[in-house]
C-alpha cells in the first residue's frame, strides 16, 4: 500500500526535507503581508566592500513555502514600474521595515501594474484601539450632563 501522497510528493520525504531546511531558515522575520508598503535593505558585496541598499515599495505577491518563499515588491522609478523578488531567509536581505498597512482583498495585487499615479496606493489599514470600560455605561459624563442643562 503506497503512502498518501501530498502536492508534492510523500509525507515521509517532506518532513525529511522540512528537517533538512529548517537549519537555514531565519527565525526574525517581520510580520509582513501583501498589501503592506516596506523597506528591504539588502547587503550588496562589491569586491571586498560590504553596503547596504534600501528599496522601498509595495509587496504585491508572497508565494512558496519553507525556503522557497519569496515575495515581490515593486515601486516606480522615473514613471516606468520596477519589481524585484526577494527569498524570504535570504542571508543578503538585512532587514525588512513595514511603513504602512493597506487594505486589500486579493492575495496577489497584480491589478497594481496597470495603474500610475495617486492610483497605485492602497488605503491604509485602520488601527482599532481598545476602548476603555467607563463605570457608568448608560449614563451620560457628568461634567457633559452638568454643561447641557
Amino acid at each position: 500500500m503506497k503512502p498518501p501522497q501530498t502536492k508534492r510528493g510523500s509525507i515521509m520525504t517532506n518532513s525529511i526535507i522540512q528537517g533538512v531546511e529548517a537549519a537555514h531558515l531565519k527565525k526574525d522575520i517581520a510580520a509582513f503581508q501583501v498589501g503592506d508598503t516596506v523597506d528591504v535593505a539588502t547587503r550588496i558585496v562589491e569586491g571586498d566592500k560590504e553596503r547596504i541598499q534600501v528599496f522601498s515599495g509595495t509587496i504585491i505577491m508572497r508565494k512558496g513555502a519553507g525556503i522557497n518563499e519569496t515575495f515581490t515588491v515593486r515601486r516606480i522609478v522615473n514613471n516606468e514600474g520596477v519589481e524585484r523578488i526577494y527569498p524570504v531567509h535570504s542571508p543578503f536581505i538585512a532587514s525588512i521595515t513595514v511603513k504602512r498597512s493597506g487594505e486589500r482583498r486579493r492575495a496577489k495585487l497584480f491589478y497594481l501594474r496597470d495603474r500610475v499615479g495617486k492610483s497605485v496606493r492602497l488605503t491604509e489599514k485602520r488601527k482599532t484601539k481598545k476602548e476603555e470600560p467607563s463605570a457608568n455605561k448608560g449614563e451620560p459624563k457628568a461634567e457633559l450632563a452638568g454643561a447641557a442643562s
